[in-house]
C-alpha cells in the first residue's frame, strides 16, 4: 500500500447491509482515482466508525475529506440503515476521528453521481438507443435491498434525487405477477417492489414457484443453499447449469427489473438514459441480454417508442457508489 502511506486524502465509503467498501482516493483530472480499497461485512462490526478505524489503522495518511454512501434514507447528516441495525451520523464520524468535513448521502445517490463520469468500459448497453446528453439519467440497482436515484438536469449540471422507491408497491403486470403478488399479499400485506426485486426477492420468486408446484427442485441445488448465499444459487444455477426451476426464477425477476427500471423512466422522463447497478445486474448479465428485460422495459402502452429511444446501461464497475462518494467528498457537498 506505498502509494497511499503518505499525503492527504479524500475517504469514500459504500455501505450496505451486507457489504462496506472503503477506498482512499486523490483528485484526478477527470474523475477521482482510486489508490487503495478494501471490503468488509458489515453484519460483522458493531458500527461504521469500527470498520472505518480498522481501515486507517495500518495507514499513516491525512484525510481531507470524507463521504459515505450509505443504504438507507439520510436526514440531516443521520441515516437509520433500512436492512442492519447502524445508526450512522456525520457528527458521530467527526467526533470519533476529529474530521471536520464528513458527509453522509443515500447509497443509490453516489451512485447516481458517478454515472454522468462512467466510460464505455464502465458500462454494457442493452440497447441501441443512443446517450443524449443533458437530459435526466435515472438509476435502479437490486441488491440486499432495492435503490431508486435520478440525476435532473438543471442550470447546466445535474441534481441528484434520492428516493426509497423501491418500497413503492409492486405492479403486477400479466398473469404469472399476479399469481407472485396474491402469494405474497396473503403473507405479508403490502407487497413492495423491493420484496421480488432484489437478492432476497429473486429467493422469493423461487419459493413460490416451487410451493405452486411451477417447478421441483433439484437435491443438488438444496444442498448448495445450505452452504451460502440462496440467491447466488439460483443465479448461477440458472446461468451455468441452466437448471428448469432457477432458470424460470430468474426469467421472473428480470421481467419484473425491466419493468421497475421502465416505470422510472417514465417518472424521471430519462431521455438521458438508465443505469442498472446493485450488486445483482452485472452478475446476471447474460439473462438481461436475452431481450425479458427491454421487452418489459418498453411496454409500456403509448409510451413504448419513448421507452425504445431511452439507453439502457448496465454499470459493469463494481466501485462505482464508491467513486461517486469520492466525487461528493471532493466538493464537500451533495453537487449541484
Amino acid at each position: 500500500m506505498a502509494a497511499a502511506d503518505k499525503g492527504t486524502f479524500i475517504l469514500g465509503g459504500d455501505i450496505g447491509a451486507t457489504k462496506t467498501n472503503l477506498g482512499l482516493f486523490i483528485a484526478g483530472k477527470r474523475r477521482p482515482v482510486l489508490k487503495v480499497t478494501e471490503t468488509y461485512a458489515s453484519r460483522e462490526a458493531p458500527s461504521l466508525e469500527g470498520i472505518i478505524g480498522r481501515f486507517l489503522q495500518r495507514r499513516d495518511v491525512s484525510i481531507s475529506s470524507a463521504c459515505f454512501g450509505i443504504a438507507g434514507p439520510v436526514k440531516s447528516g443521520r441515516c437509520k440503515m433500512t436492512n442492519l441495525a447502524w445508526d450512522v451520523s456525520e457528527r458521530k464520524i467527526k467526533n470519533r476521528f476529529g474530521w471536520e468535513r464528513v458527509l453522509l448521502v443515500n447509497d443509490l445517490t453516489a451512485t447516481a453521481c458517478a454515472a454522468p463520469l462512467l466510460t464505455k468500459l464502465d458500462l454494457f448497453p442493452l440497447n441501441r438507443a443512443r446517450t443524449v446528453r443533458r437530459e435526466n439519467l435515472g438509476l435502479i440497482a437490486p441488491g440486499t435491498g432495492l435503490g431508486e436515484a435520478l440525476l435532473i438536469w438543471r442550470d447546466g449540471c445535474y441534481v441528484p434525487v434520492s428516493s426509497e422507491g423501491g418500497h413503492s408497491d409492486f405492479a403486477p403486470k400479466n398473469e404469472v405477477e399476479i399469481g407472485l403478488w396474491q402469494y405474497l399479499h396473503q403473507r405479508v400485506g403490502h407487497v413492495s417492489i423491493e420484496r421480488v426485486l432484489s437478492g432476497p426477492g429473486l429467493f422469493i420468486i423461487y419459493c413460490w414457484l416451487k410451493y405452486t408446484g411451477q417447478g421441483t427442485e433439484p437435491a443438488w441445488v438444496a444442498e448448495r443453499m445450505k452452504e451460502g448465499d440462496v440467491s447466488r444459487v439460483i443465479s448461477e444455477a440458472a446461468l451455468v447449469e441452466k437448471e428448469p426451476l432457477c432458470v424460470k426464477a430468474l426469467d421472473v425477476f428480470v421481467s419484473i427489473f425491466g419493468s421497475a427500471a421502465g416505470n422510472l423512466a417514465l417518472t424521471g422522463l430519462t431521455r438521458g438514459g438508465i443505469y442498472l447497478g446493485g450488486g445483482i445486474a452485472a452478475k446476471i448479465l447474460p439473462t438481461l441480454r436475452e431481450g425479458t428485460f427491454m421487452k418489459a422495459f418498453v411496454d409500456k402502452g403509448r409510451f413504448t417508442d419513448l421507452l425504445a429511444r431511452i439507453p439502457v446501461r448496465v454499470i459493469l464497475n463494481d466501485r462505482a457508489a464508491l467513486l461517486g462518494a469520492a466525487v461528493c467528498a471532493l466538493n464537500n457537498r451533495m453537487p449541484e
